[in-house]
């Protein structure tokens, strides 16, 4: 089964491909996506009855989009690919599924995905 990941915007997107079986699914994760990510995740599997095992490879969107999105988003795939030694590509654009899906299926593997910002960081000033 291949995982497709997107946390560009408070909305966090999840596609789980599964041969001919596509199952998509959205959470309004705003600010609780690092707390809640894994819980998320590991809810769907199991709705599938699939574990953490059974993900043979990861495909996710690289940007542009938030950039703590991006980063705890791609931080936890990455992740996630190095420990179980699969494949994990990333995407950008309004077909970045078909993208990961197809370079995937050709047997690439960008092994760590960084994020794209599409711009300089947004970093404000500390208040003191």
């Amino acid at each position: 089964m291949i995982l497709l990941l997107d946390t560009s915007t408070p909305i966090c997107k999840l596609t789980m491909v599964d041969g001919d079986n596509r199952f998509d699914d959205q959470w309004e994760a705003a600010r609780t996506l690092a707390k809640g990510l894994l819980d998320y995740i590991e809810t769907n599997l199991k709705k599938h009855d699939k574990t953490w095992r059974d993900i043979s490879a990861i495909g996710v969107f690289e940007g542009p989009g938030s950039f703590t999105g991006l980063r705890i988003g791609l931080t936890v795939m990455n992740t996630i690919a190095d420990s179980q030694a699969i494949p994990i590509v990333g995407g950008r654009g309004d077909d970045w599924q078909e993208s990961v899906l197809s370079r995937l299926e050709n047997g690439e593997n960008d092994q760590i995905v960084l994020p794209f910002y599409g711009s300089d960081a947004h970093i404000t000033a500390p208040r003191k």
